[in-house]
């Protein structure tokens, strides 16, 4: 599962080196390059529901293996694109050979781990960070020697065949009741179908913290080239360990290699001192390195390093929620319910088109990473202060544990 989600994550994480080099290539306009972005990520996002569903009840085996086809045959076509409206067709099923993917492999881990949560999520969604970090020098010179297309299509094929082959391993998992050896509890929470979960309140308190925290970090992961060419520093070189390297080549790979490491830590972190007391810090601490991004960003060392802190603490959304979604939801419907608030990544990517119109109106991107620390500070506290007494509530109103005697084990649904 962490093989087929590090090779999905050129699809969101390595796009943004692609798109200066088409707006120079086909004068298509960085708005409209940037929609294409927004579809793939809004119907990554807002199919997982479905896709979830039919992983719950039939297994994830062909759920991921589509997804593959469908991630590899997007980014061919994209290769092969000579208007937008051919880009926003591959970005189409490049959507849903995302969620194919990425909600399955999540939701499959959430049940066969469900003591650890956190880590397991964490650990899922670190391949989604860290298969980019691996790739994205690779693929900026790549682009750089052979052109975008060429680039386009290689890596199509790769990460077509890795999926395809990948999911072919994987298989439905039977965890949903565990039994404590020091209690002689067995714990079955409430299970929500996907019906149930949308009628709480704590659902869309937890929506609404989601989408606020993910609007800066699509903005950054989608805009991050546009925005190193508007601070001056898209072109500069910079040294490290005695080697010379393009400024933005070198941050995305930076970028990636912190989005991916801080989810199993941030995951494990979260396991130990609650779920919204980790929000609490780490989005307050995204909203302090994108204050430090607009006031600094415009140096080519402080732009490195403010880009890196917004991954590291931004990329801990993708093991925080799905853990806080199996605490409060239950694990039988574990992929389908995590995909009904994963939609809030989809939601947050239609920003990512606006935040270029706020530049157009402003002339800097200072004021977009302005608005999207606050955000991301709001996030924080409203996680503490509001979803935290939302769920304790809910938690409460679940039946007493049943009684029984024996050790530690897994019973299937």
């Amino acid at each position: 599962m962490v093989l087929c989600t590090a090779t999905l994550s050129n699809m969101q994480y390595g796009w943004t080196l692609f798109v200066n080099p088409m707006h120079n290539e086909t004068h298509w306009t960085t708005v409209s390059i940037q929609l294409a972005f927004s579809i793939l990520i809004f119907l990554n996002t807002w199919l997982a529901p479905l896709e979830g569903w039919v992983a719950d009840r039939y297994g994830p085996r062909f759920v991921v293996m589509l997804g593959g086809l469908a991630a590899g045959a997007s980014w061919v076509m994209n290769a092969g694109a000579h208007s937008v409206q051919a880009l926003y067709v591959a970005a189409a099923i490049g959507g849903l050979g995302m969620g194919c993917v990425f909600g399955t492999c999540m939701g499959t881990a959430l049940k066969w781990f469900p003591e650890r949560r956190g880590l397991a999520s964490g650990m899922i969604a670190a391949g989604y960070g860290l298969g980019a970090a691996i790739s994205s020098i690779p693929m900026s010179r790549m682009i750089q020697a052979s052109g975008y297309r060429h680039t386009f299509f290689l890596f199509g094929l790769v990460q077509g065949v890795l999926i395809f082959c990948g999911g072919a391993f994987l298989s439905k998992p039977a965890v949903a009741a565990f039994r404590r050896a020091s209690t002689g509890e067995t714990r079955q929470g409430r299970e929500f179908t996907p019906s149930q979960t949308v009628r709480t309140s704590a659902f869309w308190l937890i929506y609404l913290v989601y989408l606020m925290i993910a609007s800066g970090g699509m903005i950054v992961t989608a805009q991050l080239g546009p925005i190193a060419r508007d601070f001056g520093v898209e072109k500069q070189m910079i040294a490290l360990l005695g080697v010379s390297m393009p400024l933005l080549a070198l941050t995305v790979s930076i970028d990636n290699l912190a989005n991916g490491l801080t989810r199993p830590f941030s995951g494990f972190l979260s396991d130990k001192i609650g779920r919204e007391n980790a929000m609490l810090l780490m989005f307050g601490a995204e909203g302090i390195a994108l204050l430090g991004m607009a006031a600094l960003g415009r140096h080519a060392l402080a732009f490195l390093v403010f880009a890196a802190l917004i991954f590291l603490f931004w990329g801990e959304i993708f093991s925080l929620f799905p853990a806080i979604c199996g605490d409060t939801f239950g694990v039988r419907n574990a992929t389908a319910n995590n995909g009904l608030l994963y939609t809030a990544k989809g939601t947050s990517a239609l920003v990512v088109p606006l935040a270029n119109l706020l530049v157009a109106a402003t002339g800097t991107w200072t004021a977009v990473l302005l608005v999207t620390a606050v955000s991301s500070m709001g996030a924080g506290a409203l996680a503490k202060l509001v979803v935290e007494p939302a769920r304790r509530r809910l938690l409460a109103a679940e039946p007493l544990p049943a009684k029984t005697a024996g050790t530690f084990t897994a019973e299937v649904i």
